[in-house]
């Protein structure tokens, strides 16, 4: 899956700004400026895209981490030699939406997906493991498309408060 497209669904999802961005980024040890995170969240077909390779996006993986859940350095050691699949960021957006299985599989379902705690579990465990599955693009993609519906549609569909003046 395009990591590009990753990055602007949890942008989205999360309601994180160019800043929020930046500081996501600097908290994963990547220095980058503004004009470095409009260039990663553009369409392709624009002049100033930049891809968004393995290490960048898992680099926001960590920092995402550290913004939400806090700094652990025990547990940035155990991934480090671990090359970034889909196992590898839905493992990582686990941890830093501190979800249990019963959240991700809520969140699955927000996006019509029904999956088993047996299913699920068996993304997360080592490959080697016999019962390891790989998660697929869609899977992935859906996971993503569930967190933009749990976060960012429940705040636009909110009643707003109306006032009016004319009864005061």
């Amino acid at each position: 899956m395009d990591n590009n497209f990753i990055l602007k669904k949890i942008r989205y999802a999360l309601d994180l700004n160019d800043f929020k961005l930046i500081d996501i980024f600097k908290l994963g040890g990547l220095n980058l400026t503004r004009d470095d995170v409009c260039s990663l969240c553009t369409k392709d077909s624009e002049d100033n895209y930049q891809t968004c390779d393995n290490q960048t996006l898992e680099t926001f993986l960590n920092g995402l981490i550290i913004y939400r859940r806090g700094s652990q350095d025990s547990g940035e050691e155990r991934t480090k030699d671990i090359p970034l699949d889909n196992n590898q960021i839905l493992r990582k957006l686990r941890i830093a939406m501190n979800y249990k299985d019963s959240d991700m599989l809520a969140v699955l379902k927000l996006d019509g997906m029904e999956f088993s705690k047996n299913q699920l579990s068996a993304l997360f465990r080592a490959k080697d493991n016999h019962h390891y599955q790989p998660c697929k693009d869609q899977l992935l993609r859906k996971f993503l498309q569930g967190l933009v519906k749990k976060y960012r549609e429940n705040k636009q569909n909110r009643p707003s408060a109306i006032l009016d003046f004319d009864n005061f």
